[in-house]
């Protein structure tokens, strides 16, 4: 999520390794866009591609070569897809849920 004030400026809220809300300060333009989990791919009405994502929007059109699991780029003003990032190994990965929340590794292997 992030968090904007006029007085100290932007903010993305993440977890620390403890599992606690961290605030960490971005600039004016990273604030403009949000990370979100591809969570189901799907075929609408007359044939068009959507995407849900983990925070429940629904992206139309979006490329075809996301897939689920994936990370997408959402410009907040707009709800579109931006960009994406492949969920394969070699990329970097941040933990969100269970003992090891706010860890950041090398993703290495999919089973």
């Amino acid at each position: 999520a992030v968090v904007s004030t006029q007085s100290t400026g932007h903010f993305r809220m993440l977890f620390d390794v403890k599992g606690r809300f961290l605030l960490h300060r971005i600039k004016k333009e990273e604030a403009a866009y949000k990370l979100c989990n591809v969570k189901s791919v799907r075929t609408a009405a007359k044939g068009v591609t959507v995407i849900t994502t983990h925070d429940g929007r629904t992206i139309r059109y979006p490329d075809t070569l996301i897939k689920m699991h994936d990370t997408v780029k959402v410009d907040i003003a707009t709800n579109k897809a931006a960009d994406y990032i492949k969920f394969e190994p070699g990329n970097l990965a941040y933990i969100t849920g269970g003992e090891i929340c706010g860890r950041i590794g090398i993703f290495t292997d999919k089973e």
